[in-house]
């Protein structure tokens, strides 16, 4: 199959030292050297995340499936959550009270305030990322914010779009879930479900009085499994992804080899790369402003006049593959460009210049 430049918000290109380690033959998942590598992997996680005291969840599946393992294990019936929504992945986490903002805005603080002064809720859900909008949360902001008025609330962050590319002080900051996915900053083909969970938020799990309403996604099933392959021990539940698993222990060696807060100043260096372009061929970005614009992604708007199935296409033309509009209101009016892991860390491959160049051949040759 020919490979096209993949500059959609995920999958990402990835590091071909990633891509090796899935290069290896049959394996067994309770295999010393595969125990040794998962229990590395669960380890580097935590760093990842800068959660020294958490507890990483590493299980088949994609980044939606920890959206419904933090709901099922720490939401119990009657419970209320707030999610902070900026876009359809807020729409998409539950169906319960949801704090909107217009399409391409976020909540204000003072909005959060008065509904977390005017109920009590277990958990409040903040998309750090909206993919479908390229909307920027500030949870620092967000989780000072819970702390100061209802500080036995949870806080949960959506980091899909974010982990690897935006700054996440999950500790620090007293985030207690940060979920994520393997196919985007991490920088792993897709497959994996990843998570940390806070102390604090395990042991609101410990003293729940119903079951959690999952079985597959149960903490219970999976937290002796994590803690049994970080003490380099087998375990079984459900058979692992071994491959993958092995490229993320790659990647994550990656990822903490280096100083983390260097890798996101260079997302906002590639981010800035994509934006100025665009500003200066007079297009418009989904967000707002520039301000909570995301550092991952860039969602923009279409030129007036410019058939969206043509756009996309002549970038096809340039070896380049971008991503339409996701938000079903909306989806037509806007695309999205993701400039995420290696497209950003490692200017020398030309992912950047490639996808400018592309750009501007599609403004020229749709252009009315």
């Amino acid at each position: 199959m020919s490979h096209k430049l993949c500059m959609i918000p995920g999958p990402v290109e990835f590091d071909s030292e990633v891509l090796q380690a899935m290069a290896t033959p049959a394996t067994s998942h309770v295999d010393p050297a595969f125990i040794n590598a998962f229990g590395t992997a669960i380890e580097l996680t935590r760093k990842a995340f800068f959660a020294p005291t958490g507890q990483p969840f590493i299980v088949a599946g994609s980044g939606t499936l920890t959206w419904d393992m933090t709901a099922a294990n720490l939401i119990e019936p009657g419970e209320k959550a707030l999610v902070v929504n900026t876009g359809i992945f807020g729409d998409w986490f539950a169906e319960c009270l949801q704090l909107t903002a217009p399409f391409g805005d976020r909540p204000e603080l003072n909005d959060i305030a008065a509904a977390l002064k005017a109920d009590k809720y277990k958990l409040v859900t903040v998309t750090h990322v909206d993919t479908s909008t390229g909307v920027l949360n500030d949870i620092r902001a967000i989780a000072k914010l819970v702390h100061e008025i209802s500080p036995d609330t949870l806080i949960a962050l959506d980091g899909v779009c974010s982990v690897g590319a935006e700054d996440i002080k999950m500790e620090e900051w007293g985030v207690d879930v940060v979920m994520t996915a393997s196919q985007k900053a991490i920088g792993v083909p897709p497959g994996l479900a990843i998570m940390v969970v806070s102390q604090k938020a395990l042991t609101a799990f410990k003293n729940r009085k119903a079951l959690p309403t999952t079985y597959f996604g149960s903490f219970a099933k999976w937290l002796p499994i994590m803690q049994k392959y970080e003490a380099r021990q087998p375990s079984y539940f459900a058979t692992p992804p071994v491959q993958l698993i092995l490229a993320l222990e790659t990647s994550l060696k990656q990822l903490v080899s280096r100083d983390l807060d260097v890798r996101f100043r260079q997302h906002v260096e590639a981010s800035d790369k994509i934006k100025d372009v665009i500003a200066r061929h007079g297009l418009q970005l989904v967000p707002v402003s520039r301000d909570i614009a995301a550092h991952s992604l860039s969602a923009v708007y279409y030129p007036e006049g410019v058939a969206p199935a043509d756009f996309l296409k002549s970038f096809g033309e340039s070896g380049v593959v971008i991503a339409g509009g996701l938000h079903p209101l909306h989806n037509t009016k806007y695309f999205r460009i993701g400039h995420m892991n290696v497209s950003a860390t490692e200017t020398q491959n030309g992912h950047l210049d490639k996808v400018i160049a592309a750009l501007e051949h599609a403004l020229k040759v749709t252009k009315k």
